[in-house]
């Protein structure tokens, strides 16, 4: 499997049955025609290429405001609701300790804080500060035009099979 951003021949591990190439729709919302025919690089090629290309994105948006991309995740679970520990590493896939130190860094940076929890008093809660929430606002704000920028050149078509694909592939993994 590749590893950098520049996408590479799969020809030797795509399936027989995939298409050389796919002709995007010819004419995109301004009346420009879209890119030229494109290579089918195969499901696993393709969806590792894409998630190269969106990692580098949230790692821009997220180096732009001093963050790790996991950094970044967290202000983005925590931006609607206020999980405990527990669940927070479950949405986030980290260990108790990988979390516990994360939350640290994050406090740390007046970004959230720890509460008791009503339910629990051996648990706590974990939600975004002011100084948090305006930071996961500017960083989805950002991420959501750097993510935009990478389906530019699709038609609006192309855009929306694509999300509903996606939305697809997460709904059947869901985690969060």
């Amino acid at each position: 499997m590749p590893d950098d951003l520049t996408p590479v021949s799969s020809a030797s591990r795509r399936r027989s049955d995939a298409p050389d190439a796919v002709a995007p729709s010819s004419v995109d919302r301004e009346g420009v025609g879209a890119a030229a025919q494109v290579e089918d690089l195969g499901i696993v090629d393709s969806l590792a290429q894409l998630s190269f290309l969106v990692q580098a994105a949230l790692g821009k948006v997220a180096a732009e405001h001093g963050l790790s991309i996991i950094q970044l995740r967290l202000l983005g679970v925590l931006r609607d609701r206020t999980p405990g520990m527990q669940e927070l590493a479950g949405h986030l896939g980290l260990d108790k300790s990988s979390m516990t130190g994360l939350v640290d860094r994050a406090e740390r940076r007046e970004l959230v804080r720890r509460t008791a929890s009503p339910h629990d008093r051996r648990a706590v809660l974990v939600s975004l500060t002011p100084q948090g929430h305006e930071l996961a606002r500017q960083g989805a704000a950002e991420a959501d035009r750097q993510i935009r920028a990478l389906a530019a050149h699709l038609t609006d078509a192309q855009r929306s099979q694509l999300s509903r694909l996606a939305s697809a592939l997460v709904a059947g993994h869901m985690t969060i």
